[in-house]
């Protein structure tokens, strides 16, 4: 009996592993899209445009809501074919960028969509339901070996990309370090100059 529990321990070890991997990248677009969706959020035509949001009726926020993913659905479509016909590296880009994009949408409306949903007794339902059951599975991943070594492997990178983006900056004249926050805060105030 200890041999077949091996043996199915071997079996599934790449699937661990595939699946830690998934998880942390679905993470890190979750969390990279937020914080983008953040910035440009705070762009003033887009404040306009989130109130609106936040004041939608639940089943209109639930449309917007599931928008992106609808929006996307044909481009994914589209790069796949890319991928079929020959073009590998422009439609896994594509692919790539809709994931970004997507995760960014999806993050930004979901915070702002999500309490006008709760009032929706069959998503409030659902909703907790799957984050039940998503926190329960995640904790299993993360309880395994693959899920330490893939996270050990990721935060050595991470710190392995600061310190290169530490080096860059240092190389780079101080007169450009600050021209794209620069040239926000000069967006910024064209906006609400001509909102005035």
């Amino acid at each position: 009996m200890k041999k077949f529990y091996r043996f199915r321990r071997w079996l599934f070890a790449p699937l661990v592993y595939l699946a830690a991997i998934f998880l942390l990248i679905e993470e890190w677009l979750w969390a990279t899209g937020a914080r983008i969706m953040q910035v440009v959020a705070q762009f003033p035509p887009l404040h306009a445009l989130e109130a609106w949001i936040k004041r939608l009726p639940p089943y209109w926020a639930l449309a917007v809501f599931v928008l992106p993913a609808i929006l996307l659905f044909p481009v994914k479509l589209l790069a796949l074919l890319a991928i079929a016909r020959g073009h590998a590296f422009s439609g896994i880009g594509v692919i790539v960028a809709a994931k970004l994009g997507g995760a960014a949408a999806v993050a930004r409306l979901y915070s702002l969509t999500r309490p006008t949903l709760l009032s929706l007794p069959w998503f409030a339902r659902w909703h907790g339901r799957f984050m039940e059951t998503k926190d329960r599975w995640i904790a299993r991943l993360r309880a395994t070996r693959p899920w330490r070594r893939v996270s050990r492997f990721s935060a050595a990178l991470g710190r392995a990309r600061r310190a290169w983006w530490a080096r860059l900056r240092a190389t780079v004249p101080s007169r450009h370090d600050l021209r794209p926050a620069r040239v926000l805060r000069r967006f910024t105030a064209f906006w609400r100059a001509r909102r005035r």
